[in-house]
Formats: structure tokens, sequence, C-alpha cells
């Protein structure tokens, strides 16, 4: 079988050949039909990621596949089952063993592509609005990277949610795609001043934030108060320093935000997010949007199109 490897982090990863894997206690073998890529990714092959193995690892966290194995003492899901799974890594190559209990059995209605990149960015968007952040009916919802691969799901999300959700991403065709996801309001970040724009639309009360930088700056500065600021990422590169005072004066709560995280301390949690957006999607709340489909031995492509920030939505390797 083939996988796209981390085998240093001075080295660009690379596709390497191997025999096929044997699920352990607790595993399952999947054949792979398709692996989500995150911004995650790109850090981990860098070993800048919180959560980064030790190399030689297979990148890819999250994938839908087929059960074609068990390790011993499983039994669930079934052989033949089609699931999704968030596993961390493993998901760039054609095989992948997962843990048995994390994978979830995915509807007909909702195809590979789909499936493979739905976890992760939904889950994320969906558990920090409605846990972290506790976003209301009628509140406004202000989105940073809008058209991004989480930043466009918590579009949907907020709007599900009922909330007004205004949409910041760069240039009219990235805005254009978070509009068709429900959007009310578009800023242009390459144009508009974020801070002033927020402002005449009446402040912001819960900040969506998975970019950082002077994006951050501007969203806390568009505050009402008892806004709520969700700190997802920082896909700028940018880690912003918060001014203490500010928080003091406008009563703001900022909020950190690791989806995978949860898996150590209440992965219920993570259970339940996830039935209830598999819910949505199938009443057709939720539209997930794949920009770009790629084979394996393209895979470093296709991360390059999220590097250069060339993809919208979500980005998905076929094996």
């Amino acid at each position: 079988m083939r996988a796209f490897q981390v085998t240093a982090f001075d080295e660009n990863p690379r596709l390497v050949t191997f025999d096929d894997p044997t699920p352990g206690t607790g595993e399952v073998l999947l054949e792979i039909a398709a692996c989500g890529l995150n911004f995650a990714d790109l850090l981990m092959a860098k070993g800048t990621y919180q959560d980064t193995p030790k190399p030689p690892f297979t990148l890819g966290m999250e994938v839908c596949g087929t059960v074609i194995g068990h390790g011993p003492d499983v039994s669930e899901p079934a052989i033949g089952t089609r699931v999704a799974v968030f596993g961390g890594q493993g998901g760039l190559a054609e095989k992948g063993v997962f843990p048995a209990a994390m994978c979830r059995p995915v509807p007909d209605t909702m195809p590979d592509d789909i499936a493979a990149g739905f976890m992760v960015a939904y889950g994320t968007s969906h558990l920090a609005l409605t846990r972290r952040a506790g976003l209301q009916k009628g509140e406004t919802l202000l989105v940073l990277g809008a058209a991004g691969g989480v930043g466009l799901t918590a579009v949907e999300v907020g709007k599900a949610m009922g909330a007004t959700v205004i949409a910041v991403a760069r240039g009219a065709a990235k805005l254009a795609i978070a509009q068709a996801a429900g959007a009310d309001h578009l800023i242009d970040s390459d144009t508009d001043d974020i801070k002033s724009a927020v402002k005449a639309l009446g402040g912001a009360d819960v900040v969506y934030d998975p970019v950082g930088g002077d994006a951050f700056k501007a969203a806390l500065g568009a505050c009402n108060r008892e806004a709520r600021v969700i700190v997802i990422g920082f896909a700028s590169g940018g880690v912003p320093q918060i001014p203490a005072n500010i928080l003091l004066v406008k009563n703001i709560t900022v909020v950190g935000f690791y989806w995978g995280g949860y898996l150590a301390f209440n992965a219920q949690a993570l259970t339940d997010s996830l039935a209830e957006l598999m819910a949505w999607h199938a009443a057709g709340k939720l539209k997930p949007h794949v920009s770009h489909r790629v084979p394996l031995d393209q895979a470093a492509d296709a991360l390059e199109l999220m590097r250069s920030r060339k993809s919208t939505g979500k980005v998905v390797v076929t094996p």
C-alpha cells in the first residue's frame, strides 16, 4: 500500500510503499476512500502542531473508508461498514488502522468525500458556538476566514442557530462562497477596514477566529459589551497578544477552543455534537463545500492549495 508520510521535519513529506498494516487490539483496518485535509496537517508536517507524533508518520487527520479487517476482540463496526473516523494521523494512505471506538457509521445520504471532511470542520464550529460561546438566536456572529475549512462551516452553523452572520474573507470570489453558505453581510479583508465595517453593522456579539494576527485585533475592537471571542487557530501565522484592559472595560470573554482535545476528557461531547450535525445534514440544513478533490499521488499539491490559500471549504484526497 501507499502512504504520504513525514519521514523527517526538515524534509518534504513523500509517498512511500510498505505492507498493509495489521489492526491491533481495539482497532479496525480501513480501506480509505477519502481523506479530508486540515490546516493542522500543514503544521504537523513541520512539527509545530500540539499533537505531532514522532516521524515517520502518515499525514491525514480524518477519513472515510470501509472496514475490511478487525483487530483482536473487535466485532463492530462490522466488515463492510462505511465509517468516518478522526484518527489524528494515518489518513493519507490507501489503507489504515484506527480505533474501532472512534469509527462512526456514515449514512447513505453522505458521499465519501463529504464524510471525510465533515467531522473536524463542522464539529469544531458546532461545539465552539454551542458549548463554548453559547451563541443565541438573534445575536451577531462575526466569522473571520469565512471561506476556509472551518470558517465556512461556522457561517452555516451560525445561520442554523439563528444568528446574523458577518463573513470576512479575502476577495469577491471567496465572499461569494460565504454568501452562498448563508452569510448576511460580507467584508473584504483585502480592501475593507474590518473594525469600522463591523461597527457600522452594529458590532459583534460572538467572534469566531481561526485567523489570528491583525484580524483578531480588528475584531476585538468591534465587539459589543459581553461579547465572546472564540480562538480557533492562527492561520495568519500571528498569535495575538490580548489587551486585558479592553476585556475589562467591555466585559468581553476570550475563549480557547481545541476540538481534538475533547477526545481526552469529554469524548461524549464530540459524539453528541456530531450526532446533531449528522441530523442537520440529513435534513438539508448543511451543504458541505469541497473545492478540490485530489488523488493520493498529488497529496503535496493538495497541501499547497491550503498553504497558498487557493482552496475554499475543504480539500479532499481520494486514494
